[in-house]
């Protein structure tokens, strides 16, 4: 089954919300207005709006506010995609030139602060001081991991809890935070609140996982991407750090960054690669994987049964057998 099957009920509210985040982000000016554009025409799963409006059934469901937290929470992450295409000097995103490439580096980082701006105007028709609060904090805590993920950069004595500090901040908050300002938009009980945040958050540090696992188990058609990519641009993920702990491992690893790793290419990572393939790396990334989904589950045991309980259940399945 396809993800997006599981959330089907919702797609007439989705394809509004996609229309609000066209509408949002043009601009008068045509190098942002093409550029913006061509980021929105990409695709992705439109996650975060799915995880709003689900947490918004918990409480007084009104599409006006729902829309306004959704748009706002996409066109953060979209923006987040920007600058880190120019932090990772990206040449794609699935599968299509990202905008650092299509035009340059100054062009992109001013895109992403664009999208950023129109984020936080998306949301201003909400006069709930919380939800800016919470949604001013969530940008706060992006930027930093965008600098912790820079730092951290063919750093080797890094450990698990650097790792999933980083993607605490890359991935799963904004995803926590979707469900709280889906929560909080439609007045929702505040354990039910709670509840949706650690959901989200657990969920999320799934997700990201999954997808490190992925960069060196997919293909390149399904990743849209050579696999490999993210230690090529020397981001140390789950699998390489459970691969480190064989110390011939992190030697070749070692010896592999000495030089000039930003000269390396694919090529080059392969035996390092097939290593990771071979040792448990990738199955203990995957058992990981899964206990953060055990804890997405127990998360929604105080939510009230029906479709909506079920659909965040199901979403989460969907995740942690995600393979592609």
């Amino acid at each position: 089954m396809k993800l997006a099957m599981i959330y089907s009920f919702l797609k007439q509210d989705l394809t509004k919300i996609e229309e609000a985040i066209n509408h949002t982000i043009q601009a008068q000016h045509p190098v942002l207005r093409e550029a913006s554009t061509q980021l929105l025409q990409a695709g992705g799963k439109r996650i975060r709006p799915v995880f709003v409006l689900l947490a918004g059934k918990f409480g007084d469901y009104r599409l006006d506010r729902m829309k306004a937290v959704a748009v706002a929470l996409e066109l953060i992450h979209m923006a987040s995609l920007v600058h880190d295409d120019v932090i990772d000097d990206a040449e794609l995103r699935r599968g299509q030139p990202t905008i650092k490439a299509r035009w340059d580096n100054r062009i992109a980082m001013y895109t992403g602060d664009y999208i950023f701006a129109r984020s936080l105007e998306a949301l201003s028709v909400l006069e709930e001081p919380r939800a800016h609060q919470t949604l001013a904090k969530t940008i706060v805590e992006v930027c930093v991991g965008e600098i912790e993920q820079i730092k951290d950069k063919y750093r080797l004595d890094q450990n698990l809890r650097d790792y999933l500090r980083r993607i605490k901040r890359k991935t799963a908050l904004l995803i926590a935070v979707s469900c709280r300002l889906g929560a909080i938009a439609s007045n929702a009980p505040k354990d039910y609140e709670q509840a949706l945040f650690h959901y989200g958050y657990n969920v999320g540090m799934s997700y990201q996982i999954i997808d490190d696992v992925l960069d060196f188990t997919a293909s390149e058609s399904e990743l849209g991407k050579p696999a490999g990519g993210d230690l090529l641009q020397g981001n140390i993920t789950v699998p390489v750090l459970y691969a480190m702990e064989d110390a011939e491992f992190k030697h070749d690893l070692r010896e592999l960054f000495s030089g000039d790793p930003e000269g390396l290419t694919h090529r080059d990572l392969q035996p390092v690669i097939s290593k990771i393939k071979n040792s448990d790396a990738i199955e203990r990334s995957l058992q990981l994987s899964d206990r953060y989904l055990a804890k997405a589950y127990q998360s929604l045991e105080v939510l009230p049964a029906g479709r909506n309980k079920q659909t965040l259940r199901d979403i989460a399945k969907y995740i942690g057998k995600r393979r592609s």
